[in-house]
């Protein structure tokens, strides 16, 4: 009699998965504490602002010093060098729009808008604003098709999402309801957030003609700059500006926190998609303002249940907001 031997047992398939669930589970917590690089970046710039005084200034002190480090990167390698010497022949052909060079505005009003507005509205209130008009501008773009081949119609959901995007910003500033000065400062990180939503196509279709992102972050940064500082020049010149270096370190690395936020994304989005991705860089964005205004005592600012409201509407939209129309997902699936 012939012992047959047993069959080998394979792994079972549970196992793969608990696996691929575990390292999700790691780059989400990951895209989490990346995206409370952004509230600290508007803590850094709202301090900057109060203390040279002005906001403009600011603004032009943290797109500086990111760009000084980016051009220290991309000139140090002879092919970025290459890449980012071809933007005024490009420009020149006209092979893409010419607003497309201009989305480092976009980043310049966010940064303009956090040396203005942080010190008054804290941390958690500009961030919730500024996210609030990042949802309604993401919507609005799908819509008319800016950052995609594929237009997504406003559905439902998306729809939806918008709203609460505007309730939560009216419930975050409902505690300064009284208070005229603070709701102007509120709209200012609102619009910026309608603005940014594009942003990326723009710098998108810069990276596609140079060959870079690098490069194309890199423009971002000297337009944004370039703008900000003849903004500051001619307020200077006028009398109703003022300029003044900070004598505090860490009041610098605003830039090159906003570098390290944009890296760090590019590096997470290959293992969770853009979904994931930016579910995670909201709740980091958010839960990380309210961090922040709670046990900093340099930018801590009173939290209301208003913001914490304001908060969870936030996210919500936010969630909401990256949800694909099933038309789009069709479309996408056609093609």
């Amino acid at each position: 009699m012939t012992n047959t031997p047993a069959p080998e047992l394979s792994p079972p398939a549970t196992s793969g998965r608990a696996a691929r669930s575990a390292t999700t589970t790691v780059l989400v917590l990951l895209t989490v504490l990346a995206g409370m690089l952004s509230p600290m970046q508007s803590a850094v710039n709202g301090a900057l602002g109060a203390t040279v005084g002005d906001g403009n200034s600011a603004a032009v002190i943290s797109f500086g010093s990111g760009l000084v480090l980016m051009l220290v990167i991309v000139f140090a390698r002879p092919g970025t060098r290459k890449q980012a010497l071809s933007i005024p022949r490009l420009i020149r052909s006209k092979r893409i729009g010419w607003w497309n060079y201009l989305a480092g505005l976009c980043g310049g009003a966010v940064v303009l808008s956090e040396g203005v507005s942080v010190g008054v509205l804290g941390v958690a209130v500009f961030q919730i604003t500024l996210i609030a008009g990042l949802v309604i501008s993401g919507v609005i773009c799908d819509r008319i098709g800016v950052t995609a081949t594929v237009k997504q119609p406003i559905s439902v959901t998306r729809g939806l999402g918008a709203l609460l995007a505007v309730a939560a910003t009216a419930v975050t500033i409902s505690p300064n309801f009284h208070v005229p000065h603070a709701i102007a400062l509120a709209v200012l990180p609102f619009v910026a957030g309608l603005l940014a939503g594009w942003q990326p196509a723009g710098n998108a279709a810069v990276a596609r003609e140079t060959g870079s992102m690098l490069v194309s972050i890199t423009f971002n940064f000297l337009v944004g700059f370039v703008v900000l500082l003849a903004g500051l020049l001619v307020r200077l010149a006028l009398g109703t500006g003022q300029f003044s270096l900070p004598p505090t370190w860490w009041m610098y690395t605003g830039g090159v926190l906003g570098l390290l936020s944009i890296g760090f994304m590019a590096l997470l989005v290959r293992g969770l998609g853009l979904l994931l991705l930016g579910l995670g860089s909201v709740a980091g964005q958010l839960v990380g303002s309210l961090l922040l205004d709670l046990v900093v005592p340099s930018v801590g600012h009173p939290i209301h249940l208003a913001t914490v409201i304001g908060t969870v509407l936030a996210l919500i939209a936010a969630g909401i907001g990256m949800i694909p129309s099933r038309s789009a997902d069709g479309a996408g699936a056609a093609r």
